[in-house]
């Protein structure tokens, strides 16, 4: 059969095929990369290769009628799998890069005891990925999606032309996000309108971010969420999405490296078989310092996405496509319009 490109991709299953293709492709190009384990950046592609998949499955969920063993819940778990060994790689290095070159040579006896510990986990967790490339449930996937790429099949709604449901397939993923609780960490409520309090002690910041890490992490979740699906379609609007996108994309970055802080902290504390502040305080500072510093350019995009008229322009934006795509594709449209009418 005849392949969707973009140039003559017109309706929402159109448009589903090129996403389906393209992170698929991508998946599947690390593959041998991942396996020969000799360049960790090729385990980080084939990851965003998956998860990207799994966002576009999701958001063109009601126009799709993939395989059983091709749906997104199989994705997301092969994708996990990789994601405990690209965690280890991001742990290694960030120690490697950021922090072991700032540290006093009182503490770089445990950190060498602690990069021993995580090339030990990295190796069983490397194993477990190669089984599971290797394994039946991931050659059933991949077989699904090859199938699919060949025959697709799509539900009705598939034959509507893609401006026409745009909004719909936005909105909800906006609502999300703007109404999260996360927003409201170190906030208040005051005469009916949502504003930041400003916190600047360090030791401050630190505890408010121990004490509300779950909704922050989520947020952050849902920031990711956003993005993967505002990004399937940044090519049907114009700059004033392209900035929102870049906030939340922003949004994602900025709580992604105070929750790693955190996660690296987790890890450390077990290992050192004590306090890391106790036992490494100069790293220890330097976190509650990175901490401090993200956690006041965080304030800056949420004063932003708190404010009534940024939540309605971003609302109000997803609404009204306006590429030339979109408009191109009308104006394919209109004689057809014509014709049966």
């Amino acid at each position: 059969m005849k392949k969707t490109t973009a140039k003559d991709a017109k309706t929402f299953g159109d448009w589903a095929y090129l996403a389906i293709a393209k992170h698929y492709k991508k998946m599947v190009k690390h593959e041998v990369g991942v396996l020969a384990d000799q360049d960790p950046e090729e385990l980080h592609q084939m990851r965003v290769g998956m998860r990207r998949l799994r966002s576009a499955i999701a958001g063109f969920a009601p126009a799709l009628s993939l395989p059983k063993a091709s749906n997104s819940r199989k994705v997301g778990k092969i994708a996990r799998i990789l994601g405990e060994l690209r965690d280890l790689d991001v742990l290694s290095e960030t120690l490697t890069q950021h922090y072991q070159p700032l540290l006093p040579q009182a503490e770089q006896k445990p950190l060498d005891r602690v990069f021993k510990t995580i090339n030990k986990r990295r190796g069983k967790t490397f194993d477990r990925v190669k089984s599971t490339l290797e394994g039946k449930s991931y050659r059933k996937l991949k077989q699904g999606f090859t199938k699919w790429l060949e025959q697709p099949e799509y539900r009705a709604i598939a034959q509507v032309p893609i401006p026409v449901v745009l909004p719909d397939l936005l909105l909800p993923q906006v609502s999300q996000i703007l109404l999260h609780p996360g927003w409201l960490v170190g906030a208040e409520i005051e005469k009916e309108t949502l504003k930041v309090v400003e916190i600047s002690d360090p030791l401050s910041i630190n505890k408010l971010l121990e004490n509300d890490a779950a909704p922050l992490h989520d947020l952050r979740k849902e920031a990711k969420r956003s993005r993967y699906q505002m990004e399937l379609f940044a090519s049907f609007y114009g700059k004033e999405y392209k900035q929102q996108l870049s906030d939340i994309k922003e949004i994602q970055t900025i709580l992604g490296e105070i929750q790693d802080s955190f996660v690296l902290a987790e890890f450390l504390n077990p290992l050192l078989k004590s306090n890391l502040a106790d036992r490494m305080p100069a790293l220890w500072e330097i976190l509650v310092k990175t901490r401090q510093k993200k956690w006041h350019d965080w304030q800056i995009l949420q004063q932003k996405f708190l404010n009534v008229k940024t939540r309605q322009n971003l609302r109000a934006t997803v609404q009204k496509p306006t590429t030339s795509k979109v408009k191109s594709t009308r104006r394919r449209r209109s004689p057809a319009r014509k014709k049966t009418s």
